[in-house]
């Protein structure tokens, strides 16, 4: 099964109506790529272009369900607010974090900027290529400065995480023995957990 029939095989299971995809390798996104992959009720989109063959996310979503505002995009964000018919608009962000220590630092600082200014309920996921535990890596050479910090963001934001159910780790070195971590998660205010009671991340 191709990587595009998978996602369009999960949508059908859940009913998505925002999608984010991480790591999309792709300088330029078309309609007809996201209609390929998607389906026609992913109408439309936002992206933020690769870097290369790094990076790369896209943010799809369905018009009929949600409506999307006020994208911006820096090197290693996506930010945009949502809003439906019925519920509170909030902040999602998406992020995918960048490798070298003074670059991290400076986007965790970039985090806090960005929640500054997005009062409203927040939700922030993707690969920070950040640990926040020791036991977010199966081995134990940890950058405990760097976990520090990205922990000391976590709790002056006050960001809950929504647990992962189904898998412990999120990345391997595919190597033998391999070197896993959990980088990928999901981040979310008090106020958005209390009005997305029944989310589950999987």
């Amino acid at each position: 099964m191709d990587r595009r029939h998978a996602i369009r095989s999960l949508l059908d299971t859940t009913g998505a109506s925002i999608v984010c995809l991480q790591e999309t390798k792709m300088e330029l996104i078309y309609s007809s790529i996201v209609l390929d992959a998607l389906g026609s009720e992913f109408d439309d989109y936002t992206y933020l272009p690769a870097d290369g063959t790094r990076g790369g996310i896209l943010l799809a979503w369905k018009s009929t369900a949600v409506t999307i505002t006020d994208p911006m995009f820096t090197t290693n964000v996506v930010r945009a607010k949502v809003a439906t018919a019925t519920g509170t608009p909030w902040w999602l962000m998406m992020v995918y974090g960048p490798q070298d220590d003074a670059d991290k630092v400076a986007f965790l600082q970039e985090l806090r900027e960005i929640r500054a200014a997005c009062p409203e309920p927040w939700m922030v996921c993707g690969d920070f290529n950040l640990i926040l535990h020791d036991e977010d890596k199966n081995i134990g050479n940890v950058n405990r400065r760097m976990m520090g910090k990205f922990r000391r963001l976590t709790n002056d934001l006050a960001l809950k995480e929504i647990y992962l159910t189904g898998r412990r780790y999120t990345w391997s070195n595919e190597q033998s023995p391999p070197t896993l971590v959990h980088l990928d998660r999901v981040l979310c205010t008090a106020e958005w957990e209390d009005t997305h009671s029944g989310c589950h991340l999987h």
